[in-house]
Parts: structure tokens; C-alpha cells; sequence
């Protein structure tokens, strides 16, 4: 029988989720079914329970909902926790709800993927709002030697940075600081776009200093042609990786948190790209 599973989303009908676990069902032979449902945005708790009490084994969860999926669970991860945020849960067989983020950790395994090392690298995040709070843990646990995040509003930026700093890393020892635009001085090795701007045509304020020819630009979004942060880092020689490879990984660790069997992401990496 036909274990079933769904993202939820105001909008969502734009999701390429439902694709991307097809695509792992059908690799994996595993019988299940993923639907996309847009959830009423007075009523995210409301939409889980009747998903669960219709047969409904786990979800993604994208925006607006990830904060209140995150105080919806009964029981989180550690990375959810410290993300303040979550993005898979899992209705346990003790009738518990459990909250996982796995963005972050398929932010890593892309870059990973393309061949990127972030032990010691000096790293540069735009933006301070949740998509960005969501990766930091994986991040760091990456071994970078310093993490700055910008942000056009600085206060928010050095708010976020002493929030990392005040959670125990273990051996994590990498310096975490924050800042505005106009206080940014490179170069870095790996700069993320962790914000939406560039998708409507925005960008930064940024210095041409922030990257040499052998830095790396990533963009957690991804579109058919490259972003305008993109195509401005491009311009600039460095190394340029869109988000694509990021929302395939994440999806793939919420697949093996549900199924306990893990996709081999290159091939839907591949269909997936070839679709835009």
C-alpha cells in the first residue's frame, strides 16, 4: 500500500517537489505517493491533522509555514532547533510529530557536489532573514576559518551572528560577525546569496572586491537563466551555482528521513535541470 506524503505551501503550485520524489520513488522502488497542498495561512496546524488523520506519513513544509511547523512539533532536531525553523516533519509511529530543517544540509552537499571545500574558507552570506538562519549549522559544522553575514538592515545581521556565537558548537571555532552592505570588505572565498532579491531583479550594494577569480558565487534561488547576483558575480570571473542542486539534496535528506533509503540525486539533478 501506498504510503503518502505532500509539501505544503501558500502558494505551491509552483513546487517542483511532487516531481523531484517522484523521481526518488521510482529510483528506490518505493510505493508511495507526494502531493502538493496549499494550506490555508490561518490554519497550518489544521492542514497537518486532517493530512495525518486521512493516512498522511510526512511533509515538507516551505513558506510561510516553517516557523509554525516548527512549533507545531512535538519533538525536534537539534538543527531545527538551533534553525528556529522546519522544513520536514514525520508523523512517528507513537503518534508524535517530529520536525527536522534539512536546507542547510543540502546547501553543503551541493556545494560539496560541485567540488566546492568550505574547511577554512573564509565565507560571505547575504541576507539575515530564515532562509539564511536555516543553513548556518551545517555551514559552520563545515569547518569555515571566519562566517559573515550582511545584511542591508546591520543590526539584524549582528543580532543573528551573536545568536550562532551564543549556541554551543562543539569544535566549531570558526569567527561568526555581522554587518551591513557598505561596511563589506572582501575578498572571500565562497559568497551565498541567501536572500530573494536578485530573483526580481534587485542586487546589493556590493564591492567588486568581494570576490576574486577563483572565489565561488552561490544563489539559494535558481531559475532557468542565471539570477542578476549571478550574473553579476560572473562578470566578475568567479565560479557561479544556482540553488537548483540545493532544493534536490534537501529533498533527498527529507526522503531518507521518511524512507530510510537514500536517492542518488545526480540523475534528478540531471531530468531536473534539463525541465527548466
Amino acid at each position: 500500500m501506498s504510503e503518502r506524503y505532500c509539501v505544503f505551501g501558500n502558494p505551491i503550485a509552483h513546487s517542483r517537489s511532487p516531481r523531484i520524489h517522484a523521481l526518488f520513488a521510482e529510483q528506490c522502488g518505493q510505493a508511495m505517493t507526494y502531493e502538493a497542498i496549499e494550506a490555508p495561512r490561518e490554519d497550518f496546524a489544521g492542514a497537518w491533522q486532517a493530512f495525518v488523520a486521512a493516512g498522511g506519513c510526512g511533509a515538507n513544509v516551505t513558506v510561510p509555514f516553517k516557523e509554525e511547523a516548527y512549533r507545531l512539533a512535538d519533538v525536534l532536531s537539534q538543527r531545527a532547533r538551533r534553525a528556529g525553523a522546519v522544513n520536514t516533519l514525520v508523523h512517528g509511529r507513537d503518534g508524535r510529530t517530529y520536525g527536522d530543517t534539512t536546507d542547510g544540509v543540502g546547501l553543503v552537499r551541493d556545494l560539496e557536489a560541485h567540488g566546492v571545500t568550505l574547511d577554512d574558507a573564509r565565507v560571505l552570506v547575504l541576507g539575515a532573514g530564515g532562509a539564511v538562519r536555516g543553513v548556518l549549522d551545517p555551514l559552520l559544522a563545515a569547518g569555515p576559518r571566519s562566517l559573515h553575514i550582511a545584511n542591508r538592515t546591520a543590526e539584524k545581521a549582528v543580532s543573528l551572528a551573536a545568536d550562532v556565537h551564543s549556541q554551543e558548537r562543539g569544535q566549531q571555532q570558526a569567527c561568526v560577525t555581522g554587518g551591513g552592505y557598505d561596511a563589506l570588505e572582501g575578498p572571500f572565498d565562497v559568497v551565498i546569496n541567501g536572500t530573494s532579491a536578485s530573483l526580481g531583479g534587485d542586487l546589493p550594494p556590493l564591492p567588486d572586491t568581494l570576490l576574486t577569480d577563483t572565489g565561488v558565487a552561490y544563489d539559494m534561488m535558481y531559475a532557468a537563466d542565471p539570477t542578476v547576483f549571478l550574473q553579476w558575480a560572473g562578470t566578475r570571473g568567479a565560479r557561479t551555482i544556482d540553488g537548483l542542486g540545493m532544493l534536490i539534496e534537501q529533498a533527498a535528506e527529507s526522503f531518507f528521513l521518511w524512507r530510510h533509503v537514500r536517492p542518488d540525486t545526480g540523475p534528478v539533478r540531471d531530468t531536473l535541470r534539463h525541465e527548466l
